[in-house]
């Protein structure tokens, strides 16, 4: 289904045109691309003389491509030779997203690099964790949710269960349980050092998540944050992470949402292996004075 049309000449609807959103601004076109998990865009040429520039449409083509979406030229010269593609008569061209840039990958091969032996060497403390959470606060060890990942696509995340949700609803749309008096002192154990995230190395090895990036929210939340807080959106252009630079300033817990997503689109516009390893190194030493989440 279209989200819906851009259009930056904001100018009256059609009272007989069918009732399709307008989007007049790029914040708007994140939004959409998120919430509807757009995977292509279409730029159709309009009445005579409308039509705009590969240069008007350079900025829209990089937002989309960022987002992994393929783009759709259709009218004018979109397609040339024998063979071109056509829609219903009129000339079109596809155009996919660039593949990942060179330093992803390399971000992808730290992910495992350091995951992997990690993973290994906490095992006993995974263990413990386990034990624990089943012999003091009953059945059910992990807690699966969904969340948003990059370029809004859903996964489960994983955490060590430190408390029971009333029901499904509560789980999604609550924002925070860490004063919850329904919690058990294992699981304030856990929450207050931060061990109820250590599954989420899991989530790293199997390319949900990355050990760096903008931390992953509920879709609940995404959606309502993405209309609130202007760029927001726009941090699902990197794989969400563990721990980020954010986090390491502090911005964890119930903390300003206009404020981290000022400090996630810093690290993704400024993004380099080196500022990685640092918030790694800095989220490790942060583990001494842990302040929970």
């Amino acid at each position: 289904p279209t989200p819906g049309a851009y259009d930056d000449t904001d100018t009256d609807a059609d009272p007989l045109a069918p009732a399709l959103p307008v989007l007049t601004t790029t914040e708007e076109i994140h939004r959409a691309v998120i919430q509807n998990g757009v995977q292509q865009a279409v730029f159709a040429d309009g009445p005579a003389g409308t039509a705009g520039t590969d240069a008007d449409r350079a900025p829209l083509v990089a937002l989309f491509h960022e987002y992994g979406c393929a783009t759709w030229f259709v009218g004018g010269g979109a397609g040339r030779g024998p063979m071109a593609q056509h829609v219903w008569g009129f000339t079109c061209r596809r155009v996919d997203p660039p593949t990942a840039r060179r330093g992803i990958r390399v971000k992808r091969l730290l992910d495992i690099a350091v995951a992997g032996p990690v993973l290994v060497a906490i095992s006993p403390v995974l263990l413990a964790c386990a034990l624990a959470v089943r012999f003091l606060d009953g059945p059910g060890v992990l807690f699966r949710q969904e969340r948003v990942g990059q370029h809004g696509r859903p996964f489960t995340l994983l955490k060590f269960r430190t408390l029971r949700p009333a029901d499904d609803h509560e789980a999604a749309t609550r924002w925070s349980v860490a004063n919850d008096r329904r919690m058990s002192p294992v699981g304030h154990i856990l929450r207050r050092t931060s061990m109820d995230e250590l599954p989420q190395i899991w989530n790293v090895l199997r390319g949900d998540m990355s050990l760096v990036g903008p931390r992953p929210e509920r879709p609940f939340f995404v959606a309502n944050f993405s209309k609130t807080h202007p760029g927001y959106a726009a941090r699902h252009r990197m794989p969400v992470g563990i721990t980020g630079l954010a986090q390491v300033n502090g911005l964890r817990g119930d903390t300003s949402i206009e404020d981290r997503s000022r400090f996630d689109n810093h690290y993704i516009d400024h993004w380099s292996l080196w500022q990685d390893v640092c918030i790694i190194i800095r989220t490790a030493l942060s583990l001494v004075r842990p302040a929970g989440s």
